[in-house]
């Protein structure tokens, strides 16, 4: 088993004031340190501001999303100004910096009239809030790419969305790699078996509906496959993962451990399960010994699964799940 190889940084769309660009309607920023420090070792980071590229200037009044009737207008109170229209319109076109940037996820700043992703106000005619609503611009990159990861900086301080949130990040990116131009079935099938360890612990109903889809692939039109694939992919990885889904697959890998003859390191084994299912420890300490063992007795399947190196160690993850 090898560790997570990254051979460029995975790019990433961002806010830009999450990069700590000075870009705020006050002049200010909203820097992260996690996102640029620790998570910019493996992230290249892509920036886009929707207000400022919408025209906006710096400082601004604040904006806000106002509900008339059935639609949602970007509007700036203090002077009356409609900006919907030019937000509408550059959301449109300013989406597209998934495909031309070559995204795998996308950051984006929380409550933002533009960015926001849930929950952001929106005021009625009586000039009442409720915090129900989505950013113009965000609203249009989930709508285009709805496999794509998205998630807000604010949401990234639960350990358990975070964990989730980078491991999709990192399987979003082996999976485009995995369906470039000169991709095979054969190709599809190899990495199909690399990933099966993962996809159960996130979805047994995706996890045996994906093999059943990979075993008739040489039926299929190769496009059809391709995207029902893509598309079943991601959305099993984007289930979460539980203590109960992540336990049922440290049982599986260790009926791997059968043929070593090696009754201590069994045992050692289902005492580290044991304890994670209680709660003792982390999912770490499981997964390293399972590692090690794979390592040891060179247990090749195992060795090859994605879901014993989801995303770099440095990130310690699971240290926390």
């Amino acid at each position: 088993m090898t560790e997570v190889q990254i051979d460029k940084p995975i790019r990433v769309g961002l806010s830009a004031c999450l990069a700590g660009d000075e870009v705020r309607f006050n002049g200010g920023h909203a820097h992260q340190r996690y996102l640029t420090q620790t998570l910019g070792q493996f992230f290249e980071y892509v920036t886009t501001c929707p207000e400022i590229e919408a025209g906006m200037t710096i400082p601004r009044p604040a904006v806000r999303l106002v509900a008339d009737g059935d639609r949602i207008r970007v509007v700036d109170p203090k002077n009356g100004v409609d900006w919907t229209a030019a937000m509408e319109e550059h959301a449109i076109k300013r989406a597209s910096i998934v495909e031309e940037e070559g995204l795998s996820g996308f950051i984006l700043k929380s409550k933002s009239p533009s960015c926001g992703m849930e929950r952001v106000k929106v005021y009625d005619h009586n000039d009442v809030p409720n915090a129900s609503g989505r950013g113009i611009f965000a609203a249009e990159v989930l709508r285009r790419y709805p496999r794509l990861p998205v998630e807000e900086e604010g949401r990234l301080n639960d350990p358990n969305l975070r964990e989730n949130f980078i491991e999709r990040v990192f399987a979003y990116n082996r999976l485009r790699a995995a369906f470039a131009a000169d991709w095979t079935i054969g190709s599809i099938v190899e990495f199909h078996s690399s990933e099966k360890l993962l996809l159960l612990a996130h979805d047994e109903v995706s996890f045996r509906n994906l093999g059943r889809l990979v075993a008739g692939a040489k039926a299929q039109p190769r496009a059809a496959f391709a995207a029902e694939y893509q598309q079943g992919f991601m959305e099993a990885v984007a289930q979460r993962s539980t203590v109960r889904r992540h336990t049922n697959v440290l049982e599986h890998m260790l009926g791997f451990l059968r043929d070593t003859g090696d009754d201590q390191a069994r045992q050692e084994a289902r005492q580290a399960i044991d304890d994670y299912r209680g709660g003792l420890v982390p999912l770490i300490v499981p997964m390293t010994l399972f590692g090690y063992l794979a390592r040891r007795y060179n247990i090749e399947y195992l060795l090859r699964q994605s879901y014993l190196r989801p995303h770099p160690k440095e990130l310690m993850l699971r240290n926390h799940v």
